[in-house]
């Protein structure tokens, strides 16, 4: 018996030393640098950023006529497919893969091979790579779906889809890799926590240079073009403000302070963005509407979003302060001003309020918050509003001559536009052959069944 026990931990004893000489698997050597926290947050935080383009095509879908509201929310959810397939395929590497002189990235990681299930050296060390991807992927397919407020009504939805594939590769891509991919600007030193430039200046900028090529709506000038269903949009609005808390406080890369410093700043900033907009909007017409609070909210959203990761919560109450009366003036001024018919009124909010969040994050930024950044102005380096400054110039520059290059290459190929009639008669019914409204009484077309 005791011979027996002998062998027995002889063998344990041998068994463990071999264990511990053999190479570990590359899995398990992986894994043991993932956080499961933060794992586990940045795919919550993925979550509620895909929430944020059914919330869009819920708001926008509320704005248009009823005639066009299955319209809106098609190419939102057209968008949340294509650019799911195209981020795999192309989009990742192109904006994440390495730099290639500061523009793009290269194909290394062509529809995702070398993207193992281990962290990323790069771009968040605590999270698994395919969990990176897949949370910049949903910030590719919001920034698309929010350039479609700006051709509401009218656009073919053959050309919408070119577009939509054209843009994302060689306007969203670029700009990600310039700044968050190891691109030019942010070696210059730019600031952009979670995308003042990279997403909402280029869908903005872009949206403008869309209403301007294709034109404006038929009744544009002979009838006011009012809201729909303004819960609609309300209920829209709910959920971009409740899925901006992945998209910014998600843009941490961890389950840690910093994440909750952006949470903390996201929801104050739309706080006092809606409110400012109310009052300007009461002060100049005599009257606080819904629909300027929750476009207040959203302008609020949008100034915070570069600055979320690097200012204080008293300086997100300012930019949420400045930026609700100088939109609403781009909305109720400048637009009629120069008479573009933005429709939905992309650029006025998306552009303008991200052009004023990236200059404020030039100004409020501070090391206090987030040591790995720079200090603003008011920190005592005025260099830092330069640098935000040529970033947004390029951002401009870039995403409206390309987005104008790639529009009129379509229009080559097939027009942009619907027909009068089809126009006249909505993109609901002459597009994709449906009601929104009217199927009880319609049914649906070759089942005879009524909904």
């Amino acid at each position: 018996m005791k011979n027996r026990a002998k062998i027995f931990k002889l063998g344990v004893l041998s068994a463990l030393t071999a264990g511990l000489l053999l190479p570990l698997p590359v899995g398990a050597a992986e894994a043991a640098a993932i956080d499961s926290g933060d794992t586990a947050w940045i795919l919550a935080s993925a979550a509620l950023v895909m929430l944020m383009t059914p919330g869009v095509a819920l708001f926008y879908g509320g704005m248009v006529r009823k005639k066009n509201v299955l319209s809106i929310l098609m190419q939102c959810f057209t968008i949340l497919a294509l650019v799911s397939v195209q981020w795999v395929l192309l989009g990742y590497t192109l904006s994440f893969g390495p730099d290639v002189k500061g523009i793009i990235g290269d194909l290394s990681f062509l529809g995702l091979s070398g993207v193992g299930l281990g962290p990323s050296d790069t771009y968040g060390t605590t999270i698994p790579n395919t969990v990176f991807v897949v949370f910049q992927g949903m910030f590719a397919i919001i920034t698309a779906a929010l350039i479609t407020g700006a051709f509401a009504e009218r656009m073919k939805f053959s050309a919408f889809v070119i577009f939509t594939l054209l843009w994302t590769t060689l306007v969203y891509d670029p700009l990600a890799h310039w700044v968050w991919g190891g691109g030019f600007l942010g070696k210059l030193g730019a600031l952009d926590f979670a995308g003042g430039t990279v997403v909402h200046i280029s869908s903005g900028v872009s949206g403008l240079v869309a209403a301007l090529v294709l034109g404006k709506r038929l009744s544009k000038q002979r009838e006011a073009i009012l809201p729909h269903n303004l819960p609609m949009t309300v209920t829209g609005a709910a959920l971009l403000w409740f899925g901006w808390f992945g998209f910014n406080a998600g843009s941490a890369l961890a389950a840690n302070g910093l994440a909750g410093m952006a949470f903390l700043v996201t929801n104050t900033a739309a706080a006092a963005g809606a409110m400012s907009w109310v009052v300007a909007e009461w002060l100049d017409h005599g009257k606080p509407t819904i629909f300027g609070a929750v476009s207040g909210a959203v302008a609020g959203l949008v100034a915070i979003t570069p600055a979320a990761g690097y200012v204080t919560p008293l300086a997100s109450i300012l930019i949420g302060i400045m930026v609700g009366p100088v939109c609403y003036l781009a909305v109720s001024r400048v637009k009629e001003k120069l008479g573009y018919d933005d429709a939905l009124d992309v650029f006025g909010i998306h552009g303008v309020g991200g052009t004023l969040g990236a200059l404020a994050t030039g100004l409020f930024a501070t090391t206090v918050i987030n040591s790995a950044a720079a200090n603003g102005l008011f920190y005592g380096n005025p260099h830092q509003l330069w640098v935000q400054f040529l970033s947004v110039l390029a951002s401009w520059v870039y995403a409206g001559g390309m987005t104008f290059l790639i529009l009129k290459g379509i229009s080559w190929v097939t027009s942009l536009r619907v027909n009068q009639e089809e126009e006249e008669m909505g993109l609901d019914a002459a597009i994709h052959g449906e009601d929104a409204y009217g199927y009880s009484e319609m049914g649906v077309e070759g089942t005879g069944v009524a909904r």
